[in-house]
């Protein structure tokens, strides 16, 4: 095997991860973020710890075994981490970790982009959709 250059190394390095290629690594993270229960749950965890209870609350439409799932998911990946007190009942809470708060402004600026401008999609999609669409 030749001996590569320190240029030839970074280049190989940056290669193995191009999310365009189908082997990339990085495909697994991206599909996992752009999940609407990823997205919706980090969100509801961006102003501190909250309950179990209380999530399923906040984020209408989720049921139970996709949001236990979700969060199993996102703390198995480390974004989250959950907390679990003894008592009657037990009380489990969840919070953001480190690596949960990094990607957080990306996930925010997603749902608020989607509030913003549902509207407009909502015109394109009846526009494209109209019988003398082209």
């Amino acid at each position: 095997m030749p001996t590569q250059t320190a240029a030839e190394q970074r280049a190989e390095a940056r290669a193995a991860f191009d999310a365009y290629l189908a082997t990339c690594p990085a495909r697994e993270l991206l599909d996992r973020i752009s999940d609407k229960w990823v997205t919706l749950i980090l969100n509801a965890l961006a102003d501190g710890p909250r309950r179990y209870s209380d999530l399923g609350r906040t984020i209408a439409g989720v049921s139970q075994k996709m949001l236990t799932q979700t969060l199993r998911t996102l703390e198995r990946d480390g974004m989250v981490t959950r907390t679990v007190t003894p008592s009657v009942p037990v009380r489990v809470d969840y919070e953001l970790t480190p690596l949960g708060m990094s990607l957080l402004p990306l996930v925010q600026a997603a749902k608020e982009w989607a509030e913003t401008h549902i509207g407009e999609v909502h015109a394109a999609r009846a526009t494209y959709d109209a019988p003398d669409a082209p």
